[in-house]
Order: C-alpha cells, then sequence, then structure tokens
C-alpha cells in the first residue's frame, strides 16, 4: 500500500502562512482545489468552488457563511489548524513516519476534508486528516481514528 500527504503538504504551507498574517495567491488555492485528490471527494454539497471560497476568504480574513454544512465545517477545521498550529504538528509529523507498505495493495491518502471521515474508491481510501487524533495525553507519536490505531483502522476500512 501507498501514502500520499501531497495535499496535506500544499496544506501545511497554506496554514503556516495564513497564521502569520501573510496572504495565500488565488492560483495557489485554486491548485489546492483542483488537486486530483480532494476532486474525488467532491459531490454536490461539496466541490472545487467550496474549497477556493473557503480558503480564499480565510486568507484574506473576510468573513464566511457556507452556503452548505459542508462548507461551514471545512471553514471550521481550516481555522482550527492555523490556530492550533501545534496540535497540527502532532498529527503531521507521526503521519509522515507512518508505513503503510506491509497493509496490502491499495493507496491511503489523507485529505483536510469536512464532514465525512472517509471515502473508499476502488483500492484507495481517502481519509480525513481533520479526524486523526494525536497521543496528547502520554505525548507518544500514537495516532488514532474513533479511537482506533489508525494502521489497524486503515486494515479494517480496507478490507
Amino acid at each position: 500500500m501507498r501514502k500520499s500527504l501531497d495535499v496535506l503538504e500544499s496544506m501545511i504551507y497554506y496554514w503556516n502562512t495564513v497564521a502569520e498574517k501573510e496572504k495565500v495567491s488565488e492560483q495557489f488555492i485554486d491548485f489546492l482545489a483542483q488537486d486530483r485528490g480532494m476532486k474525488a471527494t467532491y459531490d454536490e454539497n461539496f466541490d472545487a468552488e467550496s474549497v477556493r471560497k473557503v480558503l480564499s476568504a480565510i486568507s484574506n480574513v473576510e468573513p464566511f457563511i457556507g452556503d452548505t454544512l459542508n462548507e461551514g465545517k471545512f471553514w471550521t477545521n481550516n481555522m482550527w489548524m492555523i490556530e492550533k498550529m501545534d496540535y497540527m504538528n502532532k498529527i503531521i509529523n507521526p503521519l509522515k513516519r507512518l508505513s503503510v507498505e506491509d497493509l496490502g495493495e491499495g493507496q491511503v491518502i489523507f485529505l483536510p476534508l469536512h464532514l465525512d471521515l472517509f471515502y473508499k474508491k476502488g483500492n484507495t481510501l481517502y481519509i480525513n486528516f481533520f479526524m486523526v487524533e494525536p497521543d496528547e495525553i502520554n505525548g507518544t507519536d500514537k495516532l488514532t481514528i474513533e479511537d482506533v490505531e489508525v494502521k489497524e483502522w486503515i486494515k479494517k476500512n480496507m478490507g
């Protein structure tokens, strides 16, 4: 199995830039919205325009009211990461070290999503990054989803 954090790597740049009170270019935001991984999760309630509107509003420090619950949740999740960069790092650093090669065929892609925990299409599992939880109590690199260790959760949901 392969793991992809490509969109998250771009989002880390976005979150850091916004946290430093700098503006992110509309071209970069459009690049994120058009990413193949993100597009795979779009539906009638959340699409590339949703991503663009939310990320642009945050970068431009504009008020935002989503047209759908998904847009509102996406806005809230992104604001949370910008305000809690240390929390984001407690998730992203162990995710970068996570090995999934021994879990068989397929791909697992971590994305900044909205309400849905995950999507499965064929042998690809798209996981909502915002639903991954670090071990803040013990300060270990252990990550969980729904109180299940991430690797075990992936194995269970790929089956």
